[in-house]
């Protein structure tokens, strides 16, 4: 790599292909400098990350805490409710009732849910594959887990889900 590329005399050297060694090394010393600033980039980041984990820990228990719970109290507020259950559906056998306000079903709850059409892509995504759903019912939390499938009535859950008025 650091070789002389020219002779005793001051001549290039007959043996090698001096416009192709001068190649190499153009293109191995861009690589070099390349790589230098990628490890550069990583370092900065890695610094960055550590020093915003340092300061939310330097935060304190106590304000974490109260984060939680506001970030908990904000993500619970029910954004749709279910209007009718069909008997025998995926929905019945799961348990979902009449009046239940829905929480968090599957990926979607109050702080991402824009309309319905976000329940029925999850629905749709998730055909034949367990789902997790979280309703208020009577007051109290309930975990449910229902698995959107084709049945003999309409729809893959079998309950109709209506927006609640914000």
């Amino acid at each position: 790599m650091g070789g002389p590329l020219v002779d005793i005399e001051g001549y290039p050297r007959a043996d090698i292909d001096l416009y192709q060694v001068r190649t190499a090394r153009h293109n191995i010393i861009c690589l070099q400098n390349d790589h230098k600033d990628i490890m550069k980039q990583i370092e900065e980041a890695l610094h960055q990350l550590h020093a915003q984990e340092r300061e939310r820990r330097a935060k304190g228990e106590v304000e974490a805490a109260a984060d939680r719970m506001e970030t908990e109290q904000s993500i619970e507020q029910p954004f749709a409710k279910v209007d009718t259950v069909t008997p025998g559906s995926p929905a019945s056998i799961s348990g979902v009732q009449v009046g239940d306000e829905i929480i968090e079903f599957g990926s979607v709850n109050s702080q991402n849910f824009q309309n319905l059409q976000n329940i029925a892509v999850v629905v749709q995504h998730s055909e034949g594959k367990p789902l997790s759903i979280t309703v208020l019912r009577s007051g109290q939390k309930v975990h449910l887990g229902i698995t959107p499938q084709r049945w003999s009535g309409r729809g893959l859950l079998g309950c109709n889900i209506v927006p609640l008025q914000r």
